[in-house]
Parts: C-alpha cells; sequence; structure tokens
C-alpha cells in the first residue's frame, strides 16, 4: 500500500474545520507572535521595521498626550465645580471618563474590519491601532458613545474598507470620524458644556463657562485681553483648558513628536511646513487688522499641534513627494488659520484643513513628479 504523506491543514487554516475563522485566529496570532512566513524567492530588504512596529511606535507617542488628557479631565471637572481633589483622584476621574471611549472605539472599529478581513479572505490589518487610540483624543470627553460608535462606524466603512483597506484610504479615519460627529451631531461637538466631564446629575455653575480659547476667540476675535484674562498663555502651553481629550497639552504633543521625529515615523518637513503656514496666515491677519491675536497663540489653541504632528504626518493620507511634503504641510497649516479667521461658524480649522489636503496631496504629488519629469526632459535635450 502506499502511504499517503498529505499533509492536512491545521483546524484554522484554510481547508481545516474552522478555516473560515482563518483571518481572525492569524490576527490574534501575528499580533503576539512574529509570524513565521519569510520570504522564499525575488529579491527583498532585511529591516526590523514593518507595520506593526511603525503602528506601535506611533501609539507609544500619544500615550503622553493620553495621560495628561485622563488626568486633565478631571482637572477641570475640580476647577468648574470647585472642588479640591489631588492629583491621583483626579487622574482616577478622568480615566473612568475616557476608558469607555477607548472600549467603544476599538470593539466597534475592530468587529468592522475583522469582519470585512473574514468576508474578504484577507489577513486583519494593524492599520486600526493607531486610528482607535486617535479618536478618543480627538473627542470631547462627554459625546455619548452610541454617537461615537456610530461615528467609528462610519469611518472605518466609508473612510478605508470601501477603499481596500490600511494603505488604500485618502481620508485620515480618525478626522473622519470626528467630522461625522461634527456635522452630524453639532451641540455636542461646539457647546461649552461638552468640553467637561460631569458626574451623574451634575450641571455646570452658571458663572462658570467650558468654552474652549478658539470658541471663545470665535465670538470675539478682537479681544486679545479677554482671552488672556480667561486662559493665560501659560495654561494653553500646559493644556490645563477646556478642550478635546488629547489635544490641550503642547508638552504632551511635543514628546510625541520627538518620538516620531528621533525613530523617523513622522516628517519633519510636514511639521515645519505646517507650522510656517499658520505663522504666514497669522502674521497677515495681524497686518489686514483681521485680528489682533499674535500669530504665535495659534499654535497653542484648539487641535493645531496634535493634527500636525499626529494627523498630516499620515503616512497615507499625505503626501509622499519630499518636495510635495512641504507644499502639503504649508497648505495645512495656512488653511488651518484661514477657517479660523475668516469662517464664524467654525472655530477649528484644523480637522477641515487636514481633510481638504489629503484629497488633494495626489494632485500635489501628482504635479511635483510631473515638474520633475519635465526638467530632466529638458536637461536632456540640452545634453
Amino acid at each position: 500500500m502506499e502511504e499517503n504523506n498529505t499533509k492536512q491543514p491545521g483546524l484554522f487554516e484554510k481547508g481545516g474545520k474552522l478555516g473560515w475563522l482563518h483571518s481572525t485566529v492569524d490576527a490574534f496570532d501575528t499580533f503576539l507572535r512574529v509570524p513565521g512566513t519569510v520570504t522564499k524567492t525575488g529579491s527583498h530588504v532585511r529591516d526590523s521595521i514593518d507595520l506593526k512596529r511603525i503602528l506601535i511606535i506611533v501609539v507609544i507617542a500619544l500615550v503622553p498626550c493620553a495621560l495628561f488628557g485622563m488626568w486633565n479631565v478631571g482637572h477641570e471637572h475640580n476647577v468648574v465645580m470647585g472642588t479640591d481633589w489631588g492629583f491621583w483622584r483626579q487622574f482616577g476621574f478622568g480615566f473612568l471618563k475616557v476608558l469607555p471611549l477607548y472600549l467603544v472605539s476599538y470593539i466597534v472599529g475592530l468587529a468592522i474590519e475583522f469582519m470585512f478581513a473574514q468576508i474578504c479572505g484577507e489577513e486583519v490589518s494593524e492599520g486600526y491601532l493607531v486610528s482607535g487610540m486617535l479618536i478618543p483624543l480627538i473627542v470631547p470627553v462627554d459625546v455619548p458613545l452610541w454617537m461615537l460608535a456610530i461615528a467609528v462606524a462610519f469611518a472605518v466603512i466609508f473612510g478605508k474598507e470601501v477603499f481596500g483597506g490600511t494603505g488604500m484610504n485618502f481620508l485620515n479615519p480618525a478626522l473622519l470620524a470626528r467630522a461625522f460627529l461634527f456635522f452630524s451631531y453639532p451641540s455636542k461637538m461646539s457647546g461649552s458644556m461638552c468640553w467637561i466631564a460631569l458626574k451623574h446629575g451634575e450641571a455646570l455653575p452658571d458663572a462658570v463657562s467650558g468654552a474652549t480659547p478658539l470658541s471663545f476667540l470665535g465670538e470675539c476675535k478682537d479681544a486679545v485681553t479677554p482671552l488672556t484674562d480667561h486662559f493665560s498663555y501659560m495654561d494653553m502651553f500646559l493644556g490645563t483648558i477646556p478642550g478635546s481629550v488629547g489635544e490641550t497639552s503642547v508638552i504632551a504633543i511635543l514628546i510625541g513628536a520627538v518620538i516620531l521625529l528621533w525613530t523617523g515615523i513622522g516628517s519633519w518637513k510636514i511639521m515645519l511646513s505646517s507650522v510656517i503656514g499658520a505663522l504666514f496666515v497669522g502674521w497677515l491677519g495681524n497686518v489686514s487688522g483681521a485680528t489682533a491675536v499674535p500669530a504665535w497663540t495659534q499654535l497653542i489653541m484648539g487641535g493645531f499641534l496634535f493634527g500636525t504632528v499626529f494627523m498630516a504626518t499620515d503616512p497615507v493620507t499625505s503626501a509622499q513627494t519630499e518636495t510635495g511634503k512641504w507644499i502639503f504641510g504649508f497648505l495645512v497649516g495656512a488653511l488651518c488659520v484661514t477657517v479660523r479667521l475668516f469662517n464664524p461658524g467654525y472655530a477649528e480649522g484644523m480637522m477641515l484643513s487636514i481633510l481638504l489636503m489629503n484629497t488633494f496631496a495626489p494632485l500635489i504629488d501628482y504635479c511635483v513628479t510631473s515638474a520633475a519629469i519635465s526638467r530632466r526632459a529638458k536637461k536632456a535635450k540640452l545634453a
């Protein structure tokens, strides 16, 4: 008798009894362990950096913003209610308020990612590790969880999966979730109370406003002195002001920027050019009399720095060419301040400016490469 040497597929491998769960099991296996597959033919580059490691570095860079945001949630509650809590009680209060946002973000987002992977028979990408970390940091702490779940589902399905998943999307999924919330439920994204976390049954005192510096300026653009009466420059730099969970602290954001730049994950060209663009339009606003707020103040208000460091530098949705990165970043910063100065209905411009430039990033790269090809062709003719 001939011996049958045919290897039977494993339980969760394709062809096995539970092979339909291959994508899900493989996702957990490769997340916890290094995959055992290697390239066998053709040339390839040996490098320790892969998609998983890149995304983990970005998550680590976001940790300072998340930790400070949790403390600041408790701190702002402490301030408006007139209580005298210690550091750990403030942090504990904020942690319990922010934790549900992360649970909803990851449970809903990953469930959709796994579902699409199972249906398409593909591997689950680690791309949502960063998006799931970002979304809770750019929304108000008291946003209703059911609203957040709908926004996450919309962002993952229509901003990512319909285009082919991680690496194929042209819009930043995290910003798309925020845009969905802003246009669908504006009262939960722009009201004064939504920036302050309250206990059940509590209400903000009548004499206290939960408005952010940008929303304050939206009502009175020329009043620099009243702004500094409510929020000192040091408060805005440290981040002890109302705002989205992870966007208020300049120090925490700069720590994340150092991590991204040191590891080579984030583009310093996009970061620097975005700051230059914001300062340029802010200076034009000062010269023209459109605003009395110093141009550099725009950098420490709202989500400008957070968007510049963690959103605009997204390698998938930003410009890919080196020259294009300068153009892309400059326009992001310039458009952000332009919206802030000349759109009375929307105080924060970073979200819209990045999403708009996401759509123009391929065009910028096309123009840059076309110009380079044209220059080389002219040099070849002269030679």
